[in-house]
């Protein structure tokens, strides 16, 4: 439902478009904008207390990317991201994240792997747990915090808007078929690599781990 949809700005949405935008992303993936029913952009500006300008703004970068489509005069629908759209963001994820990994474990400081290893921990101790509420905002921090340790902010960023779409197919479990436990499996060679300064280690094992990702979310949808 529209009613719990929220509107703040952050790093990765600093202008009020950006968070309008993130707005309906964390809608769509939690199901409460549903794909195929119109909504009306003069309910989403009232909603989210801001002018119709921004909510434009925002629906028409949402366009641009494929995630929403405007209706004329009536407001605008969710789409639901295909395989091909998949494909180009685990490509630009393999472009980016890789040699992210390498160089956070070549260069990243101490204080910055700790955060590595912290998120890690958790992920870990949610995965014993089943809780994917705490399980994949640490994931989402691990994969963050590895491309600020490489220094590049503006990176870390852009992945945080992409894994924003890829979270419009559902929970990451259900959308990918692997368990908490099978995920965190893949983590864990990054962060020890990372941990170890093995930046080529690090690297290969990012690789591996998005390819694994990118190729069962495009099976799903296939």
């Amino acid at each position: 439902m529209l009613l719990v949809l929220k509107l703040e700005l952050s790093p990765t949405a600093p202008s009020l478009a950006d968070a309008v935008a993130q707005s309906v992303r964390d809608g769509a993936a939690a199901g409460e904008l549903v794909p195929g029913t119109t909504y009306s952009v003069y309910q989403l500006a009232e909603l989210l207390g801001v002018s119709r300008s921004p909510v434009r703004e925002g629906l028409l970068r949402l366009a641009e990317a494929g995630l929403v489509t405007i209706i004329r005069n009536r407001g605008f629908q969710v789409l639901l991201p295909q395989a091909h759209d998949i494909e180009e963001i685990m490509e630009i994820r393999l472009a980016l994240e890789p040699p992210a990994a390498r160089r956070a474990a070549e260069s990243g400081t101490e204080t910055q792997h700790a955060g590595i290893r912290e998120a890690l921990g958790t992920m870990a101790t949610a995965s014993t747990r089943d809780d994917e509420a705490v399980f994949w905002p640490a994931d989402r921090a691990l994969h963050d915090r590895l491309l600020r340790a490489a220094g590049n902010a503006r990176a870390a960023a852009i992945i945080e808007q992409l894994r924003g779409t890829t979270a419009l197919l559902g929970p990451p479990t259900t959308a990918s078929g692997r368990t908490l436990a099978e995920i965190l499996a893949e983590h864990e060679p990054v962060v020890d690599a990372v941990l170890r300064r093995d930046g080529v280690t690090a690297e290969q094992a990012m690789r591996t781990h998005l390819e694994r990702t990118g190729h069962l979310l495009v099976r799903h949808l296939r």
